[in-house]
């Protein structure tokens, strides 16, 4: 899995400009309100600009195996992992940062080296990249670079469930915050 994500990686920060065939991604996609959540992990401010996030970004979820953060993160509410994109500057071209972790029941006695980030109770594009991995992932997030969703910059996250494996059928849920009115 972590040769994958620093494939992903890669493909994801050279392909943005790359002309991804439209799918059943971005038509598909459900708009859902989640409550807030608080998560605890390890920490990366990156860009993605060629020099920075397809370097940067592989070597943070190496850190995030190797030094078994996921077993060092208190009062998780599962096993479930979330790369978190946050602190934008701006839009998805300008740097932010990346938080690889999980949700917790609560913030007390966060090891040295790890991060809280509260997320606010908002609206979501739920776009699941469901098949073949990263594959299915990337072209997700073609999609949603090209849409025209009303993103708010928030916080935006990719959710990979306690099974997730790259060995069988993926599903990762990409969460994009996007502004109320658009639940109509």
């Amino acid at each position: 899995m972590k040769k994958t994500f620093a494939i992903l990686t890669v493909l994801i920060f050279f392909n943005m400009s790359y002309a991804i065939e439209q799918d059943q991604g971005m038509k598909d996609h459900q708009v859902i309100h989640k409550e807030s959540m608080q998560i605890i992990g390890i920490e990366l401010r990156t860009s993605n600009a060629p020099d920075a996030g397809p370097k940067d970004i592989p070597l943070h979820w190496e850190k995030f195996y190797s030094e078994n953060i996921l077993e060092k993160i208190p009062n998780k509410i599962s096993n479930e992992i979330i790369a978190l994109y946050c602190d934008y500057e701006g839009d998805y071209t300008q740097p932010y940062s990346l938080i690889i972790g999980c949700p917790v029941s609560s913030t007390e006695d966060v090891p040295e080296g790890l991060v809280v980030k509260t997320l606010p109770a908002t609206s979501y594009a739920l776009v699941p990249a469901i098949g073949e991995y990263p594959k299915k992932l990337i072209e997700a997030w073609g999609n949603i670079w090209q849409s025209d969703l009303k993103r708010t910059y928030t916080g935006d996250f990719e959710l990979y469930g306690e099974n997730f494996s790259e060995e069988s059928p993926q599903k990762v849920e990409v969460y994009i915050a996007i502004e109320h009115e658009m639940l109509d």
